[in-house]
């Protein structure tokens, strides 16, 4: 879901980095010091996320796994994905520097938004199956968000573009549901061999 240099406009591309800006401070004020590792961890996990491609059709999408990221980090989640898709796009041209502020500022919102629905969630049904189902929601809210905001970076950029961004939301229903499943199921591993890791504080 990166988007490439040379489509968004000025003010876009502005915008996304003014909102990953105070999306980073946020995350880095509320990170625990000893969550470092985990969140090293897990923003590992993100880079990788990208490599494995879901194919739909004739074409493919790949995995973001920022469902997952928020809902273990919170807003934490902010420096984890702006640190692997800084990377990204210094080693492989994933979007490029210029689209960066977009990229981690989409996919970051939708990891926080993965987090205050996988909380609420909990808060409301506090047994095993409610956190399953969290979990299962966190994980395809975080690919929701993240396509809906990309889908909106690119019709406020272009009206031209309104048609590809439908598209796009459209092509990651399958990966929402995927994300799903993983984010249920890696929660549910997690549980059982370290269950401390869903305790630990997220944020605010």
């Amino acid at each position: 879901m990166h988007i490439a240099e040379g489509v968004l406009s000025p003010v876009v591309l502005g915008a996304g980095y003014a909102l990953t800006a105070v999306g980073t401070a946020i995350g880095m004020r509320r990170l625990d010091t000893r969550r470092m590792m985990t969140v090293a961890m897990l923003a590992a996990v993100f880079f990788m996320g990208s490599l494995i491609h879901v194919p739909i059709g004739v074409t493919s999408a790949h995995l973001l796994l920022n469902g997952l990221l928020g809902v273990l980090l919170g807003w934490a989640a902010f420096p984890a994905i702006l640190a692997a898709l800084f990377l990204q796009a210094l080693l492989f041209q994933f979007g490029g520097i210029a689209v960066l502020g977009v990229n981690a500022c989409t996919m970051s919102f939708g990891a926080v938004m993965a987090w205050g629905l996988y909380r609420g969630i909990c808060r409301c049904w506090p047994t095993h199956t409610g956190q399953r189902t969290a979990a299962f929601l966190g994980g395809a809210a975080g690919v929701a968000g993240a396509a809906l905001l990309t889908a909106l970076a690119l019709g406020f950029s272009e009206e031209g573009f309104i048609a590809a961004a439908k598209i796009l939301f459209i092509a990651h229903v399958p990966v929402m549901l995927a994300e799903g499943c993983i984010t249920m199921f890696a929660l549910g591993f997690i549980a059982r061999v370290n269950p401390e890791m869903l305790h630990m504080p997220t944020g605010r």
